[in-house]
């Protein structure tokens, strides 16, 4: 897969569901939706690093050289390990994919000791990232750091421009199959030191600040 295609897979489909609800409605999802969206863990996702395709691991295995290898995540989520032929690697952890490779492999070998290492992080250049657009001074998209947060984010974007409409400004948050709409208040952030819609960014999270209507 190349990056054009991850990108259009993962990306491109978020953004269209932002459209289609923002063609739709202005107005944010249930409550109960928006709840369950800000109860997401938000820490950067490296912390938990989930592997996909363009991800290259190390396989190592201890006192088998032979069959230690370093191997691209293809495309259809697969590596290919001696002995024991393709095993999934997209969306496990390294720790899960050693523990499956360990299983496979003690059909060959006595208690194989097995270790996974992320030597190149591709799948997540455009996962991993956090967005700002509308009416600011220059729409970003950078990466998501830990503890950052909608008013940090904001900043990076230079500030609001002229037309900005601040109050009425949506986090937009995948949630499974959903494409959450949570309001942020970022007029009452900055003018106001009302700091409770001052969010934790996800990986993912796209803000957008609309204009306002004359």
């Amino acid at each position: 897969m190349s990056l054009k295609s991850l990108v259009s897979a993962v990306f491109l489909p978020l953004m269209a569901a932002i459209l289609l609800v923002g063609c739709a409605s202005n107005a944010p999802s249930s409550p109960e939706m928006v709840q369950r969206a800000l109860a997401m863990e938000t820490r950067d996702s490296v912390d938990q690093y989930v592997l996909g395709a363009t991800d290259v691991v190390r396989v190592s295995v201890w006192r088998n050289e032979d069959i230690s290898i370093s191997v691209p995540v293809r495309p259809d989520g697969m590596i290919s390990v001696p002995l024991v032929g393709d095993v999934r690697a997209s969306g496990e952890t390294p720790e899960r994919l050693a523990q499956s490779i360990r299983a496979k492999l003690s059909e060959y070998i006595r208690e194989p000791q097995v270790s996974v290492v992320v030597t190149s992080m591709g799948s997540h250049e455009f996962t991993d990232r956090v967005r700002v657009t509308g009416a600011v001074r220059q729409p970003i998209s950078i990466p998501h750091r830990s503890g950052m947060t909608v008013l940090d984010l904001f900043l990076n974007a230079g500030g609001a421009n002229q037309f900005a409409d601040l109050n009425d400004s949506m986090l937009y948050r995948q949630v499974e199959d959903k494409v959450v709409a949570i309001p942020v208040q970022l007029e009452d952030i900055l003018s106001k030191g009302r700091i409770a819609t001052n969010y934790s960014m996800r990986p993912g999270d796209i803000l957008t600040i609309p204009e306002r209507s004359f």
